[in-house]
């Protein structure tokens, strides 16, 4: 398989990374972050609705809108990145009629310009998937901890560590397969559901907070760079750019109180000369 650095990520060839390499994903919000990971080698960058609570302070993914997908997406897009770039749909949006479905997706890649979209859920948004695949819209489906379903759960936790449970996601992941998804998110499953979901499925499984098994992973990008207090504890910070940036942000105060910044211009020979 070519260096995924030198091409440019499809569908198709992060498809066709299953059993070949890990698949390495980063979700991102803004253009210079999506611009620096796709200058690492990232694989494919997710625009995920977790922009509500890592950028615009809201407690969870629910009160995250259309409008503010299509702004995030765009802002991403406009990075123009070797890697994929997909977008969630927000809260609710695949349980509107399939049309209007269409439509929500139709807008997240002619304004946000992302090349497929992301859908929480298993057997109940299939049907919708498998439409909007025939419509030419790419999908990667997103099984385990939805996050849009915060407050039917109540809270976060592991999923699919009792058989019932392990039985209903084996059954969503083949729905979405069936359904033609391109890949599958697996969010806080529990590892060895997740291995056998990778063994068993044709399309990647990309894991977050599921084990070590998966096809690939996924990481918030400001979780990777230590960007976030009270980060999940399958999170690995490879930075601390909130020490970086307060430091930063505590020396520019101190250097505008005490006179420093800015610096006072020097004075050019012909001024001293003139002064004399």
């Amino acid at each position: 398989m070519e260096n995924p650095s030198l091409v440019k990520m499809t569908t198709q060839t992060i498809r066709a990374l299953k059993g070949q390499r890990a698949i390495v994903c980063v979700t991102a919000y803004d253009t210079p972050t999506a611009q620096c990971a796709d200058a690492a080698g990232v694989d494919l960058l997710l625009v995920g609705d977790s922009v509500g609570n890592n950028v615009l302070g809201f407690a969870n993914t629910v009160p995250v809108t259309l409008d503010m997908m299509v702004h995030h997406a765009a802002a991403v897009a406009r990075a123009r990145t070797e890697a994929l770039v997909v977008a969630d749909l927000p809260f609710g949006d695949a349980h509107l009629k399939p049309g209007d479905v269409v439509k929500s997706c139709r807008r997240l890649i002619q304004e946000g310009g992302v090349e497929a979209v992301k859908i929480e859920g298993g057997v109940t948004v299939a049907p919708v998937i498998a439409r909007l695949v025939l419509a030419g819209i790419p999908v990667m489906g997103h099984i385990g901890l939805q996050p849009q379903q915060v407050n039917v759960l109540g809270g976060y936790r592991k999923f699919g560590q009792r058989v019932p449970e392990a039985d209903a996601l084996r059954a969503d992941a083949e729905a979405l397969e069936r359904a033609g998804v391109f890949a599958i998110v697996a969010e806080m499953m529990d590892p060895r559901l997740a291995a056998d979901l990778t063994r068993t499925l044709h399309v990647p499984v990309i894991g977050i907070g599921s084990g070590p098994d998966c096809d690939g992973q996924i990481l918030v990008a400001h979780d990777i760079l230590g960007m976030n207090e009270g980060a999940p504890s399958f999170a690995k910070a490879y930075a601390n750019l909130r020490e970086t940036m307060r430091a930063a942000f505590a020396t520019y105060a101190a250097e505008v109180r005490g006179k420093i910044y800015p610096a006072a211009p020097a004075k050019s020979a012909s001024s001293v000369e003139a002064n004399k």
